[in-house]
């Protein structure tokens, strides 16, 4: 097969299409959205395998379950919070166990780029006891991807790659292999899928017999490294992910470079880590996330003897990213030669939304709804309308999750908030939107949902949404919301004293209330237009 550039993300993908993958399940998320949009393109392609974005992460997670259940290669993508929501699949999926490749992908951002926290999606392999791997470049990503199927049906159990922005979203030149066939179909599973307590303590047993297996699979994986210098015991240091890249770089020119440890394979290699620990005085730990690694060498009382340096205590910031001049600055070396910056002025660009989009007229509108009276919040989703907390906008009052814009609202109107309004767009709402709604029809909470279909996931590139046009209308009146108070808009500046006016009337009402502002998002439509 050619040498190909390929995105971080593009390389994880094309490795498990190399590896025999049958079916591909995601709900978009910056940084992983580009996984599945590759293995999009390739399943229309070649028709070789299935590839479907989902209504949500749990969705998508107990999609590809189900093809590994009969005996397939799957893989689900999606970024590192949305792990958290299929969090009750995953965690149970390591008591079920896999039965065919099982490769789930969770991409990270540290620095939080596009996302609200930078949470590790290590601890979740921790958490849950199954094998992961954590690539370096882009090389790594793509035979990772295949090998993690292999492994996969070796423990009977699914594996867990953990991306990071940095390499998610750069390009390299990767050198693929051949193809192997997809796996034949399997039928049947007697009991260990069936996680009934008799069972599933069987099953747990089993994946804690697995335990010292994995760690020595992990000891001997080819992708980590470990290199001594015998010249010089006085520091050594462990690198994980791209982080080892970084290093690398900083110690490029030294003909002895210290002691170090590449950490590629979970659980932690510990028969390695003993050995450069034993080596060395002094350990650096370089990673992209949380201190995993280092507070796992600390432990309670830290290493006898020996200095564990790092994020927790040390020359590394406890939040945001890595990068090669601050791990250059860590390992003591000078800053690179650089250019200074021309000292022009140069305005702030914060994000914002695109001209013409329908979102700025719907707040317009709300705004002017919502003018003078005392007291208003407006709780808003995760989305491009979250945009409207910036100026000139600045409509909303709260973001936190997928959902929890209708979540938050009942339950500020349940303690006595009034007007409460939520804003959510039709992706989100068909994501976890449903249930929060169902809840307030029952209750006819005093409240007002704004959703705004724009018919598509536009945050992530123009991904396909389950709930939108005349279904949504559907949808939302057979949760129990009452005919007469679900109204539509269209957010149009010639319609905006009209939409005012609906939305206040809505707001008005003493329970629960849904405006839908139909209009298709702007990008979309230039896509059909080109």
């Amino acid at each position: 097969m050619p040498r190909q550039i390929l995105l971080g993300d593009e390389a994880v993908a094309l490795g498990a299409v190399h590896a025999g993958l049958s079916a591909a399940y995601s709900y978009p998320g910056t940084p992983a959205s580009e996984v599945l949009e590759y293995l999009v393109r390739q399943a229309g392609e070649t028709k070789a395998f299935t590839a479907v974005w989902s209504v949500n992460e749990k969705t998508a997670y107990e999609e590809a379950l189900g093809a590994s259940f009969a005996g397939k290669r799957s893989l689900v993508s999606f970024k590192h919070v949305g792990l958290n929501v299929a969090a009750d699949p995953f965690m149970n999926s390591a008591i079920t166990g896999a039965n065919g490749g099982f490769l789930v992908v969770s991409a990270d951002d540290p620095g939080m780029h596009s996302s609200q926290n930078e949470q590790d999606s290590r601890y979740y392999v921790q958490f849950a006891q199954i094998p992961g791997y954590e690539p370096s470049d882009h090389q790594e990503a793509y035979d990772m991807a295949r090998e993690a199927f292999d492994v996969s049906e070796r423990f009977g159990l699914p594996v867990l790659m953990r991306l990071v922005t940095r390499l998610s979203h750069s390009r390299s030149a990767v050198e693929t292999r051949d193809a192997r066939a997809p796996n034949e179909l399997k039928k049947g599973a007697g009991q260990d899928w069936i996680l009934l307590p008799v069972n599933a303590r069987r099953r747990f047993g089993r994946l804690l017999d697995l335990q010292a297996e994995m760690t020595r699979f992990s000891e001997e994986s080819r992708f980590n490294l470990l290199q001594l210098n015998d010249k010089d015991r006085s520091f050594g240091v462990i690198a994980s992910g791209i982080a080892y890249n970084y290093f690398r770089e900083a110690v490029a020119a030294d003909s002895a470079p210290p002691s170090f440890l590449k950490v590629s394979t979970y659980p932690l290699p510990e028969r390695l880590i003993r050995e450069l620990v034993g080596h060395v005085g002094t350990i650096l730990v370089l990673e992209d996330g949380y201190p995993f690694i280092e507070r796992q060498l600390k432990g309670l009382f830290g290493i006898a003897g020996k200095t564990v340096l790092g994020k927790m205590s040390g020359p590394l910031p406890a939040s945001g990213e890595l990068t090669p001049d601050i791990v250059r600055r860590a390992l003591g070396r000078e800053p690179l030669a650089s250019l200074p910056a021309s000292g022009l002025p140069l305005a702030g660009r914060p994000p914002q939304l695109c001209a013409g989009c329908p979102h700025a007229d719907s707040f317009k509108a709300l705004n002017k709804a919502l003018e003078g009276v005392t007291g208003s919040n407006v709780f808003s989703d995760i989305g491009c309308y979250t945009l409207g907390a910036l100026p000139p906008y600045n409509a909303i009052h709260s973001c936190v999750c997928m959902g929890a814009s209708i979540s938050m609202a009942r339950g500020a109107s349940d303690v006595g908030l009034y007007p409460a309004v939520s804003v959510i767009g039709d992706s989100t709402f068909a994501h976890s939107g449903l249930t929060p709604l169902l809840s307030a029809a029952k209750a006819n909470t005093d409240m007002t949902v704004i959703i705004l279909d724009n018919a598509t996931t536009a945050m992530t590139g123009g991904q396909p949404t389950y709930g939108s046009g005349p279904g949504l209308l559907r949808l939302v009146e057979g949760l129990g919301v009452a005919k007469e108070h679900i109204r539509t808009i269209e957010p149009l500046p010639k319609h905006h004293d009209k939409n005012v006016q609906i939305i206040k009337d809505e707001i008005a009402h003493r329970g629960l209330s849904v405006v839908v502002a139909v209009r298709e998002c702007v990008q979309e439509q230039r896509k059909k237009r080109s």
